[in-house]
Order: C-alpha cells, then sequence, then structure tokens
C-alpha cells in the first residue's frame, strides 16, 4: 500500500523548522513519509552571482543546501523514526513547492508563516500565494505547537457550495486524534437561505455521526464579521486547528497573489493555532468514509 507523503518547506528559519516539528510529528501520527523542500530562490540567484547565469556557482549552492538539508532529514528520521527525504531546487518559492508537491504526490503541504502585516496584506505572502496556487491542501503552522493535540477542531459551515468539500478530511482527523469537530456556523435572515443552511448543518450532523466522529454545533446570530468571529471562537474553545476553504480565483494573475479575503483574516491572526486550508474542488482525502 502506498504511503501518504506531506512535504514541508524548509529555509532553516525558526518558523520554518517549526513547521518540519509539526510535520513530523503528524506524519509519525499517520505512519506518513516527509519530503523537505529547500528553494534557492530565483531572485537571490541573480543576486549573489552578479545577475550572470553561471551553473557552477548554482550547483555549488544547491550541494550545500543539499547537505543541510539531509543532515536535517537524518535527525528527523532519528527522532520521530519517519521516512524523510530531501529537494532542492531553484526556482520562485510558491510555485516550486506547488510543483514540488505534485511531483512527489503529496496529500499535504504544512509550512510556516509569520502571518501578514501591511504590504504583504495586500501582495500575500509565500504562504498565501501557496495556498492560493495549491491544488494540495496547506497546513498553516506559526509556532511549534504540538499536533498531537488536535483534540478541538474548528469547522466553520458557510452557505457557499464548496463550504462542505473539507468534510473527508475533518472526518480523516477527527477519527485518528479523536477530536471533537465544532461546526461554527450562522443565522441567516433570507428564510430561505437560512432554512438551506440548516439543512446543511443537519447533513453534516448526520456525516459525523455515521463516521462516529465526535462534534458540537454553535449557531451565531448573524454572519456579520464572520472571520473575526471564527477567531474569537476558536479562542474561547481552545481550538487546536481551523479548517477553511479557500476561494480559487479563476483569473490566473489574481490567482498566484490573494486568497480570499476571509481566508487570508483566518490565515493572518489565528494566533497560535495552525489552520489547514483547502482550495474548492481540490485536496479530498482519498480513502472511504459514508458521505
Amino acid at each position: 500500500m502506498k504511503k501518504n507523503i506531506m512535504l514541508v518547506p524548509v529555509d532553516f528559519s525558526e518558523i520554518s523548522l517549526n513547521a518540519v516539528n509539526h510535520a513530523a510529528q503528524v506524519a509519525k501520527h499517520f505512519n506518513n513519509d516527509l519530503v523537505l523542500l529547500s528553494i534557492l530562490e530565483e531572485d537571490f540567484l541573480s543576486n549573489i552571482f552578479s545577475f550572470s547565469k553561471n551553473d557552477t556557482k548554482e550547483s555549488l549552492a544547491k550541494e550545500a543546501l543539499t547537505g543541510r538539508l539531509t543532515e536535517l532529514a537524518a535527525k528527523i528520521k532519528a527522532a520521530f523514526g519517519i521516512n524523510c527525504q530531501v529537494d532542492v531546487r531553484s526556482g520562485k518559492i510558491y510555485k516550486t513547492i506547488v510543483t514540488a508537491a505534485d511531483e512527489h504526490g503529496c496529500d499535504c503541504i504544512i509550512m510556516g508563516t509569520h502571518g501578514a502585516s501591511g504590504v504583504e496584506r495586500v501582495i500575500g505572502s509565500n504562504a498565501s500565494r501557496t495556498i492560493s496556487y495549491s491544488t494540495t491542501p496547506v497546513i498553516v503552522v506559526k509556532t511549534d505547537k504540538n499536533p498531537n493535540a488536535y483534540k478541538n477542531i474548528v469547522f466553520p459551515l458557510d452557505l457557499s457550495v464548496d463550504s462542505k468539500q473539507k468534510m473527508k478530511w475533518a472526518i480523516h482527523l477527527g477519527k485518528a486524534y479523536n477530536s471533537t469537530i465544532h461546526v461554527l456556523t450562522y443565522k441567516v435572515n433570507d428564510q430561505f437561505l437560512n432554512n438551506k443552511l440548516m439543512a446543511n448543518l443537519r447533513q453534516i450532523e448526520h456525516i459525523f455521526d455515521e463516521n462516529g466522529v465526535k462534534h458540537e454545533e454553535t449557531i451565531l446570530d448573524s454572519d456579520s464579521d464572520f472571520a473575526r468571529k471564527t477567531l474569537e471562537f476558536a479562542e474561547t474553545s481552545k481550538a487546536d486547528l481551523i479548517m477553511i476553504m479557500t476561494q480559487q480565483e479563476s483569473d490566473k494573475a489574481i490567482r498566484e497573489y490573494i486568497i480570499e479575503t476571509y481566508a487570508q483574516q483566518i490565515v493572518n491572526d489565528s494566533g497560535n493555532v495552525p489552520v489547514f486550508c483547502v482550495n474548492p474542488n481540490h485536496g479530498t482525502y482519498k480513502s472511504e468514509f459514508i458521505i
């Protein structure tokens, strides 16, 4: 049986090493393989090689980076007992991450981010670009939070057609960690839409019950400022993970730079809580569930 594979981008910053540790614990829990990816960014190569193509210098840089990454992989394997591959590439960071994940057949990308502030909130950080561009689910990590404590998972539910697509991942994680899935939704003034949303909620409750996943439901009075309320709910419920859908823009030029506003705010302001991001029509966990 083919093992599932997780990919972690590594630049050896504290944030990326937090993501490596987080990913290693998740991989160990599921007996998955890990791929550590380091990227020599094109702009960086141009700067250090005086804007001229120099295959020898680039090769030496890759060799040095491969050595560092191999040492880290050996430590991870020794500490967690998991298979750990290394991959060093050059290119645009977010595009290279997505390409590598596709080529390795990864089921999930786990990456660190500092969060965005100032201009990054508008044009997007590498994390937000990766989330927007990727067909593979992305878990965004900011601190070295223990993923073995994925006991409380916040599952926001809105009126979008795609909101239920993260269901199979929620079941997968809920079963593996014996989690409680906290479904968070809201009332809508329009009676027709409210009935539709409540029907979706009942369907989700039924599916969780059929699959033996613990769940609780919270219904807010309105959808006003749903992102802020989601974050407040995550804090009060002591959430270990927030699961969201992102909006994949049809315009490629836009898609490379932004993710949908709700998702962006959750990723930016989630504090120490990791955020699990799934693009619509992508990232369905391939397993047998009653749905």
